[in-house]
């Protein structure tokens, strides 16, 4: 698979404005170990049930003859939060899981993995500690004005300063002007920053959590976020590039990070290729897979008219709003919700089938 963006717990020390999920947010005692013990229990099991292989095939353009049209690429693995860095998620859950990724993978090929974290927690301990479990990137994706104390030229100072701090490192900055496909072929460690900007992906922001309740998303129909890397796009096909999966802290599995309303199946209980191979054909999920939300319900009496009329909506401030997301929210609220859990309920029929045969 070419990227799995993995979750690993919602505690974060940033409770910002705009993010997309509510339960991102500094926890206190018992609130805090809750959070905490759910991540620290799920990990080991959700990292035990993602794919045996982290490769995938790229096409080659304009193969030589004799030579093959695609070629064997490693994936990368993403381990985000809540911010991962925090004490205690980064002794508890994300070095024990990046140990576990290491071992399960050191001998099939291998997996780049990526630490995505706000940045202002890093130190050169910290680094070290990154490189010795075997990191490829570090990604930094707190540097906007939308965070606290990084608005205006405070962004460039703490930028400069974590340049300086992981160069110093031997950590390689990343090439900011090259293509996803590009980007695979750094051998790192490399590094790399961004921040919720204009510029950037999600600088309209999506319609979820503090961003929709902050009345901050400038999305409109126009923008499907489906249709893009991050979004739905491609996410059935595992075996090659351009596929990716959302996992969060209780193993459910999602089609894009922005995240559908109702999750694919649970990486707790069952392998996520089991989930993403028993969902392809369904027309409501091949839908997502080739970015057009739009036509999601076209066999459950939701033709594009319908779907474009459930995408709008007003904001809790009372502004008029309209966004694929909100669409696709609906529907599978009224419908694909039922087929998914439908879907699950059959898998695991399945897998008790083969245990009681085996017994």
């Amino acid at each position: 698979m070419e990227s799995i963006y993995y979750v690993l717990c919602w505690h974060c020390h940033r409770r910002c404005k705009h993010c997309y999920e509510k339960r991102f947010q500094p926890y206190v005692r018992q609130e805090l170990e809750v959070v905490v013990a759910e991540a620290e229990k799920n990990a080991p099991l959700i990292v035990a049930n993602l794919p045996a292989s982290m490769t995938y095939l790229q096409v080659v353009q304009n193969p030589a003859p004799g030579q093959a049209h695609y070629q064997e690429e490693i994936g990368k693995l993403i381990l985000s939060g809540g911010d991962v860095l925090t004490d205690p998620v980064r002794e508890r859950v994300l070095y024990p899981t990046l140990e576990a990724i290491r071992d399960k993978y050191r001998t099939v090929g291998g997996v780049k993995v990526v630490v995505q974290t706000t940045g202002d927690l890093l130190t050169p301990q910290i680094i070290d500690e990154l490189l010795g479990r075997g990191i490829w990137s570090i990604s930094v994706s707190g540097l906007d004005d939308y965070h606290v104390g990084m608005e205006g030229d405070k962004k460039n100072a703490l930028a400069d300063k974590l340049t300086q701090m992981l160069e110093g490192a031997g950590i390689e900055h990343a090439d900011s002007q090259a293509d996803r496909k590009a980007r695979t072929k750094e051998q790192g460690p490399v590094f790399s920053m961004f921040g919720a900007t204009e510029g950037s992906w999600i600088g309209k922001l999506w319609p979820r959590g503090r961003a929709w309740e902050n009345d901050l998303s400038r999305a409109t129909l126009a923008d499907n976020f489906c249709n893009a890397w991050s979004g739905g796009l491609n996410f059935l096909e595992h075996k090659y590039a351009g596929s990716e999966v959302s996992i969060d802290p209780a193993g459910d599995v999602f089609p894009c990070c922005i995240k559908t309303a109702h999750p694919l199946g649970n990486l707790v209980e069952e392998s996520l290729l089991d989930i993403l191979d028993s969902l392809a054909g369904i027309p409501a999920l091949e839908a997502i897979n080739a970015g057009k939300p739009e036509r999601m319900g076209l066999t459950h009496g939701w033709d594009v008219e319908q779907f474009i009329e459930a995408s709008k909506t007003i904001t809790p401030q009372g502004t008029a709003y309209a966004n694929l997301c909100i669409g696709c929210d609906r529907f599978h609220k009224e419908v694909l919700g039922q087929i998914l859990d439908d879907n699950r309920r059959q898998r695991r029929a399945n897998r008790m089938g083969i245990i009681a045969s085996n017994a």
